[in-house]
């Protein structure tokens, strides 16, 4: 495996070599945090602690790191021998995987020797970000699904495979009930899903050549796409296979006017009594279509979601940030404009009114709050998932609006 020693920024190196040179190498401890939620977000989902937990396991030095790391010119032969035989003596403190948290709570502390705690700076950024990012999109769709079937489509259009990757492993810890990112489906056990494109319709010379041959190929499978021509067109000839007693379980609609388009689809099968065919929508949906169809009560049983949410295209980003808060017992913090920091390792309590979140308060570390010290084995993909849905269901109301309506009171003792 590749190691993750380099999944780093130059500085972090620079300012290790320097702390040792200067004996700066007592116990510190630096926290992860969101500053601020996006505009449009009342709170976010913790993810990405086990990715971390893995990547950590291969941070190591090798003679490939450390030749490149020389081809530089910066560093000093001595703290290259120290990188070589670099080992994380760190631990770590955070909230639960599917624990959903607010501005200002820490997602993550690290404590240890001040270089090498310095050193994951980067990689922990980076790796709870993307998770933490898309579970919080994920969990949106969820609500907003009402118990309506999600599947995760967005692996093409992610900004890497292994972007892709895990952001299928956070739609799953965020509601969604399956992938179709074959990878996802075998290291983690997500179930998958698919149906066709386009393209297979269009080698045929006629649709309904097309659905008879894929029912023939996959007879315990078929999920037809009936948009590529005509939409009512393509449901009667479905229709037509349903009749000669093909089994065909639904068909995707994936362009045009869905909430028009799925009434009319739904007449066709329901008049002829099959009911139970399901209907599949894709091609740019995201938890604001998801809302405003449910709320039509338009007939959808599916929602295949893709391009907005695993780019989190309404809030790409979390103002997130890993900072030094303590340092030999010592308090650290910034005082900068927009940017101050609270000093000392920290907890967070969750106080509640009638079974609802009511309000948070993160103080000095102590044990028994929801920041706990990371042991293993970590839970499961399941056990994550089943977390999120239970805290989604003592959530107040209010907070589950994909528009923000208030702000969820967190007090910080300073």
């Amino acid at each position: 495996m590749e190691s993750a020693a380099l999944i780093t920024d130059l500085y972090e190196l620079a300012m290790a070599q320097s702390y040792l040179e200067h004996g700066k190498t007592g116990k510190a401890v630096f926290s992860l945090f969101v500053r601020r939620l996006p505009e449009n977000r009342n709170f976010l989902v913790a993810c990405g602690l086990e990715t971390l937990m893995k990547s950590l396991e291969n941070f190591k030095f090798g003679d490939r790191e450390l030749k490149y790391l020389k081809s530089l010119g910066i560093f000093k032969d001595w703290f290259l021998d120290y990188l070589r035989e670099l080992e994380l003596d760190l631990e770590f403190y955070a909230l639960e995987e599917g624990t959903i948290f607010f501005q200002n709570e820490p997602i993550l502390q690290v404590e240890g020797p001040l270089p090498k705690a310095q050193l994951i700076e980067t990689l922990v950024i980076n790796l709870i970000h993307l998770e933490t990012l898309i579970a919080s999109k994920a969990v949106r769709n969820y609500i907003a699904a009402k118990g309506k079937t999600l599947v995760d489509f967005g692996l093409r259009r992610a900004h890497s495979p292994m972007a892709g990757l895990l952001s299928a492993r956070a739609c799953y810890i965020g509601g969604f009930n399956g992938t179709s990112n074959l990878q996802a489906g075998m290291l983690y056990g997500i179930p998958v899903f698919g149906t066709m494109a386009h393209s297979y319709i269009m080698v045929f010379d006629q649709e309904e050549e097309a659905f008879r041959a894929f029912a023939k190929s996959f007879p315990d499978r078929v999920f037809l796409l009936i948009d590529t021509y005509d939409t009512v067109e393509g449901a009667k000839k479905a229709l037509k296979l349903l009749k000669e007693g093909i089994k065909v379980l639904g068909v995707r609609i994936d362009s045009g006017n869905i909430p028009e388009l799925c009434r009319e689809v739904r007449r066709i099968f329901d008049q002829e009594g099959f009911k139970d065919v399901k209907i599949l929508v894709s091609g740019g949906v995201d938890e604001y279509d998801i809302e405003r169809w449910v709320s039509e009560g338009v007939p959808i049983d599916a929602f295949g979601v893709g391009t907005k949410l695993l780019t989190s295209a309404d809030a790409p980003y979390l103002d997130i940030a890993y900072k030094l808060v303590e340092y030999e017992g010592k308090p650290k913090f910034k005082e900068s404009p927009g940017k101050k920091t609270f000093p000392y390792k920290r907890q967070v309590w969750r106080f509640f009114k009638d079974g609802r979140f009511d309000y948070d308060k993160v103080s000095r570390f102590q044990e028994g709050g929801l920041v706990k010290k990371v042991s293993f084995p970590l839970p499961s993909l399941k056990e994550i998932r089943e977390r999120v849905l239970e805290q989604i269901n003592q959530l107040p109301e209010e907070l589950k609006s994909l528009r923000k309506k208030v702000e969820y009171r967190v007090e910080v003792d300073e």
